[in-house]
């Protein structure tokens, strides 16, 4: 979303950057596996400099490590209101409200205590960013392979959501250690204050099996909110600048641009609440009791009991979601990262249309 070199890519990749002008460019008419020439679609710039090839093994680490910076820095950021919200799921009875959580827990614990599990917060969902970002660049590519140029362009936004869920089970498995350890240390008054105190504590008590009870719910709670995360920030952008925005994008300023990538990253991350909140209610519980499991727990809350805590959940991932995009997309300008065009209808199919002159 801001001016710079990018490398050339393929005219019918799906893969949303929209706020360039498109220019065509050849490709080199041979390859070293024989390959046919053709036209490529990439993003108008005026500054050069070095690249990263698309698709490279570099291109997927570097896309990684922007997903480290964008979900491990953000969540560690709002420790403050997860530790409110999952007190408000796993305690309702005691903390009734959002004002109330943080008046309560100023009031047993002090201002620290706002900060309470904050490096589980920041290593698990590191890890998880890593896999979550690094990922969906390289099942988008992988699926994009499968299916060949037209339906690669006819079934983008399935497209987003496979690779976006794809990435996310292997995130989770990342992030679900972490999890548990943040979980017990903000919802167990006098459990444990901090990360070294709290993983031997719960080792000796229930094994291995202590950090890895909750995937199965992780996987309920953050493929849905994954898959909602990608598909619906893309759509969101080409939305906002085709109804929202009152010039064309290849026309507003780098501020402008960058309003537009938050209001869409906020919008993304209300629907990723909505979807997700029943499942991290039950994560929440089940991480606080040693024994439960996800039907049991989801059993106790109930209907009404699954959705507490939702108003500072939809603040939380909002504002989340947000900063991650604003984050990620900053890492790529800055390490000069190919950011794909718009998608744009291939030839080919254009003709089997009839749309061609």
């Amino acid at each position: 979303m801001y001016p710079t070199a990018l490398t050339q890519l393929a005219r019918g990749n799906p893969f949303s950057s929209p706020l360039f002008n498109i220019q065509k460019v050849e490709e080199p008419k041979q390859s070293l596996h024989g390959q046919r020439t053709r036209t490529l679609a990439a993003a108008a710039t005026s500054d050069e400099g070095p690249e990263v090839e698309f698709g490279s093994q570099k291109y997927f680490l570097l896309c990684g490590f922007g997903g480290i910076l964008s979900c491990g820095t953000t969540h560690a950021a709002l420790v403050p209101l997860d530790l409110i919200k999952c007190r408000l799921q796993v305690d309702p009875e005691k903390f009734k409200s959002i004002g109330n959580g943080f008046r309560l827990t100023v009031r047993e614990d002090g201002v620290r205590g706002l900060a309470k599990g904050w490096a589980p917060t920041f290593i698990g969902y590191s890890m998880q960013g890593l896999c979550k970002f690094g990922f969906y660049e390289v099942f988008k590519v992988f699926y994009s392979d499968l299916l060949g140029e037209e339906n690669t362009y006819l079934w983008r936004t399935s497209l987003y959501l496979a690779a976006s869920a794809s990435a996310e089970f292997f995130a989770d498995i990342a992030l679900a250690p972490m999890e548990a350890v943040k979980v017990r240390i903000q919802t167990k008054p006098g459990y444990a204050n901090t990360l070294r105190e709290c993983v031997p504590k719960m080792y000796a008590e229930e094994g291995v099996w202590a950090f890895y009870k909750g995937v199965v719910p992780l996987w309920m709670r953050q493929i849905p909110y994954t898959m909602m995360k990608f598909s619906c920030f893309e759509r969101t952008v080409e939305l906002l600048y085709k109804h929202a925005v009152p010039k064309p994008r290849s026309e507003c300023t780098k501020s402008e641009q960058l309003v537009v990538t938050f209001v869409a990253g906020y919008i993304a991350g209300v629907f990723c609440a909505i979807v997700s909140h029943p499942a991290d209610s039950v994560v929440s519980v089940l991480n606080k009791e040693s024994g439960s499991t996800a039907t049991q727990v989801l059993k106790k809350l109930g209907p009404k009991g699954v959705w507490k805590g939702l108003v500072a959940r939809i603040i939380m991932i909002g504002t989340l979601t947000a900063l991650q995009w604003f984050i990620y997309d900053s890492v790529k300008v800055y390490f000069r990262l190919p950011r794909p065009a718009p998608p744009e209808m291939p030839e080919s199919l254009k003709m089997k249309l009839g749309l061609t002159e």
